[in-house]
């Protein structure tokens, strides 16, 4: 399980859009909390967050779980590269993802979201929240998404057809579904330092990085 974590997690803001118009500058701070959408589940995988800063170019996302502790993915909104940054037992490690060469998820047919945009709109956060019912493979109704119009989609980068920023949504996983939704909104200008990557983590690929998983697994096992 807390390797499948590691995949979801490179993957998971790897999706690119199409080209858009002209959209609203963001600043700032975006936190959303996760809460696995099978009730079943929830003593097995409790409730958590992400939270994401951007200066409008350089987005970063932190991700809190009980396998792995934080993780921070580092992402350039227009070269569409990015970093995942972990911190493992054998070493800190910013993991290079091109996410420009890496678009499987969104051309599946069987994993892509249908997007069908409604015109009432509902209030999040005391923002008017554009609705839009969202079919794909893996739910059994379409299910209602809350987004911001005219806020660039590539801050949240899942869905190419999402005509602004996701406040509320639904992703499919292998495992589960896994409900998002906005809690606090902040605009302000990030600390410049939380879009590098640290000194002390080493760059590399991430078939580089699988190989020294497996071969740290490995280890373990003989020592055992």
């Amino acid at each position: 399980m807390k390797y499948f974590l590691i995949l979801v997690l490179l993957f998971s803001f790897g999706k690119t859009s199409f080209t858009q118009k002209v959209k609203k500058s963001f600043t700032g701070m975006l936190q959303y909390k996760i809460v696995v959408a099978d009730t079943s589940l929830r003593d097995l995988v409790p409730e958590n967050k992400m939270i994401v800063y951007t200066n409008d170019t350089i987005v970063r996302i932190e991700n809190f779980t009980s396998q792995l502790g934080k993780q921070v993915t580092i992402r350039h909104m227009i070269l569409n590269k990015s970093y995942l940054l972990l911190e493992m037992p054998f070493g800190k490690f910013a993991i290079q993802t091109d996410n420009s060469n890496a678009d499987t998820v969104t051309k599946n047919p069987d994993k892509k979201y249908t997007i069908d945009a409604k015109c009432r709109r509902k209030k999040l956060l005391g923002r008017k929240a554009n609705r839009a019912n969202v079919s794909h493979k893996g739910f059994e109704t379409p299910v209602e998404f809350l987004y911001l119009k005219g806020y660039s989609t590539q801050i949240i980068n899942s869905f190419e057809d999402l005509p602004g920023l996701p406040v509320k949504y639904s992703v499919v996983t292998t495992d589960a579904i896994f409900n998002y939704e906005l809690t606090k909104m902040s605009e302000y200008s990030p600390n410049k330092d939380l879009f590098g990557i640290p000194s002390d983590y080493q760059k590399i690929s991430f078939e580089e990085f699988m190989d020294l998983l497996i071969e740290s697994k490995a280890g373990m096992t003989r020592d055992n």
